[in-house]
């Protein structure tokens, strides 16, 4: 199968490129770049006026499956990744069986590939049924498949087994990534503050991230080790990991689009599909944060992709589950927020969703060059829609962009040189 990319703005931040390129793929790798090319191919795809960028990666989401497969499954979780530019997806391991076994893991795995319509690459938990109190055999796991280690929604309380989780994930070549909440002072809905006290519920202290944060940064700059810290919401944060990365810990971190769009404010338009955890902040959070992308202390984007179902979502504020989805908002809230804004560039944003992700997961992706692996995400950067529920691919329902008017529209996704979705 020949396909041949006509007229398109390549971005890509390994090689700097950003121009006007035709792109020949040949069956599962790219074959060609240049300026004009023009041969017998099976498929000619007309990007003018489209940007086209490496496959996204997104290291941080939920699929649900096994076990809560009324949420969302690896099938509808892997539809939705793609119709949102998504190439490659590593999902938690908070499902039912947790992945804690190399017999588990490779179930996933072996579902991944027989039912996916994208990389699919799962991590193990740190600790047997992520209850924090035994280690997983992370030379096994890792041989087994596992992308990395964490026990994400269940943060690891005992620092002494912590520690000796992200010795042995960096010893085999990875990395534990780190939910940071310290559970004494995490108790709540949403972010502590007027807000809180306005709607009558009990608020989550800024805190109990930071302190986890603040650990993880200890371990690894004391051990010499790396380490990640996942979804970082606060000024405080972000100012900590900045600092540690002067100085050379080998500490990493991930944001989500979220954290730069709302505030706790959004809340009150969106109730519960508002709620996540660690909780929408305030609006220096919010501009820290994006300014931590900007000046490269947060290492990639994610997208944190929580399905839950309705009837959960529907409950109240205290009572319901956090988490909203975020395959399909993702790039468009990058585009508007960041890119638009002038915060970022095209090349940065390939950086952050692209090259860096595949970077920290050690794969050969983030990138499109001749003899690679054809991941490609396509879009047209100024096509505006409004977003409704109908039209959510994801099996779940819960997100606070619902019936918004997003600009950026994803137009072709390519994995291994497959076409897995078109806009239609």
């Amino acid at each position: 199968m020949k396909i041949l990319l006509k007229n398109g703005r390549l971005v890509d931040y390994k090689t700097k490129v950003d121009g006007k390129k035709d792109i020949l793929i040949t069956d599962e790798k790219v074959e060609k770049i240049a300026d004009e090319i023009n041969c017998d191919v099976d498929k000619i795809i007309d990007c003018s006026n489209l940007i086209i960028i490496p496959g996204m990666i997104d290291i941080h989401c939920h699929l649900r499956e096994p076990g809560f497969e009324y949420k969302e499954t690896i099938a509808t979780g892997s539809k939705s990744a793609v119709s949102g530019g998504f190439t490659t997806i590593c999902p938690m391991p908070n499902t039912k069986p947790v992945p804690d076994s190399a017999i588990i893991l490779s179930e996933i795995i072996k579902k991944g590939k027989e039912e996916g319509c994208c990389n699919i690459l799962p991590y193990s938990s740190v600790t047997k049924g992520e209850k924090g109190d035994e280690l997983v055999d992370f030379s096994e796991m890792k041989k087994a498949g596992a992308i990395a280690f964490s026990d994400d929604g269940m943060p690891v309380v005992n620092s002494k087994l912590m520690r000796e989780a992200i010795i042995k994930a960096d010893r085999v070549g990875t990395f534990v990534a780190s939910h940071c909440e310290e559970k004494s002072v995490a108790s709540g809905a949403i972010n502590r503050g007027e807000i809180a006290d306005r709607l009558g519920v009990e608020g989550v202290y800024p805190e109990a991230e930071e302190i986890m944060a603040a650990r993880e940064i200890v371990i690894s700059e004391t051990n010499n080790v790396r380490a990640h810290i996942c979804h970082i919401s606060t000024k405080t944060t972000k100012n900590m990991v900045r600092d540690a990365k002067k100085r050379g810990v080998k500490i990493t971190c991930e944001t989500c689009p979220h954290y730069f769009t709302f505030t706790v404010d959004e809340v009150l338009k969106s109730g519960t599909n508002a709620k996540m955890n660690p909780p929408l902040r305030e609006e220096e959070d919010r501009k820290a944060i994006i300014e931590g992308l900007r000046e490269g202390t947060i290492d990639c984007i994610v997208t944190d992709h929580a399905p839950h179902s309705e009837e959960e979502k529907n409950q109240a504020l205290s009572k319901a589950p956090n988490g909203i989805i975020g395959f399909e908002t993702a790039l468009s809230s990058e585009i508007m927020n960041l890119v638009d804004t002038g915060d970022i560039s095209y090349l940065d944003l390939v950086k952050l969703t692209s090259y860096n992700p595949a970077q920290l997961l050690k794969i050969d992706k983030g990138t499109i060059e001749e003899g690679k692996i054809a991941d490609i995400t396509i879009f047209d950067p100024n096509e505006e829609y409004v977003y409704k529920k109908e039209n959510i691919v994801s099996k779940a329902k819960n997100s606070p962009f619902i019936g918004r008017k997003l600009k950026g529209k994803v137009k072709y996704t390519i994995v291994g040189g497959k076409i897995v979705y078109q806009d239609k």
